[in-house]
């Protein structure tokens, strides 16, 4: 967030937050003065109800102007220290931090206690009268005071979202700091629909335990404050249900996206409670999951994406399997010269541009490039996962590799050679460190014949074993030749190279 970003975030805030506080405090008082105006009239006569009444009002207006001033004083003063790292774009410090994710509790402990100074101004002042109207007066400014409290922590707690998410950007604490879900609906339910309906209640027991009272102010009293019960009620539970409801749907939408794939998902962790928790929970779990597939890819890249989808679908274990396999052994002739001519750099730059084609055609064949070794690579069809033809597909793989070189990367000499056959496929190593290798004599005669085609025309030779296993229409696609006793065998090999 730039600059003038977080300056413009921080007069948002800090104007709404404002607004709300006066606008809360000046609807409850007026709430509360009609509600004493109806309770009045349920407790005592009309002269003697009209009487409080002319008394209290411009001790009401004198209270509402002093306290109200004072605490707007106050909240203003501590929001500057709270937010005043907002101002200076910088971190927050520990006790700017717990100042502002404190801001709510905050601002609902400062209104409450501008109303219980108010309740007990209203409850001494009413005392000349009688205790029953000090009473009634005091407990109406207390409810109201604890309804209006209530209402101005879940109000103040949605404007700051904003600049609490800012502030948890910067630092996570390690467990909830603000009053959980379980508290919040506990206290929309009680203070914002339990209070008033208390003084139902009240009222309805006057009703009907006081001898003389008038029947059309307790009906008009009840219903007044039903009403006000049921509409603060729903206010405070649409307010509490968004503030759970919203963070909860941006994880929703995250994890929809994870789902279909997409693990850059992250939400901003804008609650300081056990919702905020939660957010940077998955958080944690995306980053664990980008973290995964980062390794898996790797792993995929070095021993090949069929080999590590085996290991990661079922515990490796050492020994192997027989199978029927292509092998495609590929080696660069000269990389002795080459290292002595060029410089490093272009050394390996020249070996990436070789096994590129390499790996592209293997690949487009279903085969995987089992080990790299030095300027050579060996290359397998037909394991980790069986696949059909596993020596045509060799065979054409071969043929393809050859093509690309002659064009791509004309300036280096190399000799192929491919061989099919039975050949052991599996983990060889000890518990702590194996690899992913087939071992067999297809996989000798391939390197043999690689060696013989550097030296030859040709350049990729393959034999007669790989050939009768490979189906018609590759085999088409090549000649055979004379027979050679290769480096290390005893019988003559059957040699085959592609039609010209």
């Amino acid at each position: 967030m730039s600059p003038d970003e977080r300056k413009q975030l921080l007069r948002s805030v800090t104007r709404r937050h404002a607004w709300f506080g006066y606008l809360a405090n000046v609807a409850g008082t007026a709430v509360v003065f009609v509600s004493i105006g109806f309770l009045l009239a349920v407790f005592f006569d009309q002269a003697e109800a009209d009487a409080l009444g002319r008394e209290n009002l411009p001790f009401v207006l004198l209270m509402v102007a002093v306290l109200g001033s004072l605490g707007a004083w106050t909240m203003r003063r501590q929001r500057r220290i709270a937010l005043g790292w907002l101002a200076e774009d910088r971190d927050p410090s520990e006790h700017e931090h717990r100042l502002t994710l404190g801001l709510p509790m905050f601002t609902a402990v400062l209104t409450a206690t501008g109303w219980a100074a108010g309740g007990l101004l209203s409850f001494a002042l009413n005392l000349d009268h009688s205790l029953g109207a000090a009473a009634v007066i005091g407990a109406a400014v207390w409810m109201g005071g604890e309804t209006t409290s209530a209402l101005a922590f879940l109000m103040s707690e949605r404007i700051l979202r904003p600049v609490t998410a800012v502030a948890l950007a910067a630092h996570q604490p390690q467990g909830s700091v603000a009053p959980g879900v379980r508290e919040r609906l506990l206290a929309a339910w009680s203070l914002g629909t339990a209070a008033p309906m208390m003084s139902v209640l009240v009222v309805g027991i006057v009703g009907i335990t006081k001898p003389g009272v008038d029947s059309e102010a307790v009906a008009a009293a009840c219903v007044y404050l039903g009403g006000v019960a049921l509409a603060i009620g729903l206010l405070m539970t649409v307010i509490s249900a968004k503030a759970i409801a919203d963070p909860l749907n941006s994880v929703r939408s995250a994890v929809e996206r994870v789902a279909a794939g997409d693990l850059e998902a992250r939400v901003a962790i804008d609650d300081a409670s056990e919702v905020g928790l939660l957010q940077a929970g998955f958080n944690r779990m995306a980053e664990g999951l980008r973290e995964r597939e980062r390794i898996r890819d790797i792993f995929g890249r070095q021993v090949g994406h069929d080999v590590a989808r085996a290991a990661l679908r079922e515990r490796p274990r050492l020994g192997g399997e027989e199978r029927e396999i292509g092998a495609v052994f590929v080696d660069l002739t000269g990389s002795t010269s080459l290292a002595l001519a060029m410089p490093p750099t272009e050394v390996v730059r020249l070996l990436n541009r070789f096994f590129r084609v390499v790996i592209e055609e293997v690949e487009s064949e279903d085969g995987f490039v089992n080990k790299f070794e030095g300027d050579a690579a060996l290359c397998v069809f037909g394991a980790p996962v069986a696949g059909e033809d596993p020596a045509g597909r060799a065979l054409c793989a071969a043929r393809r590799i050859a093509d690309r070189l002659d064009r791509e990367v004309p300036e280096v000499g190399y000799g192929i050679g491919v061989s099919a056959g039975k050949a052991v496929a599996g983990n060889v190593g000890s518990e702590h460190r194996f690899e992913y290798t087939v071992i067999g004599d297809p996989v000798n005669e391939a390197a043999r014949l690689s060696e013989l085609a550097k030296e030859r025309d040709e350049r990729v030779i393959a034999s007669d074993a790989a050939l009768g296993r490979a189906k018609s229409d590759e085999r088409e696609e090549w000649e055979q030749g004379e027979r050679t006793v290769l480096r290390g065998r005893l019988e003559a090999t059957i040699l085959a190279s592609p039609r010209a």
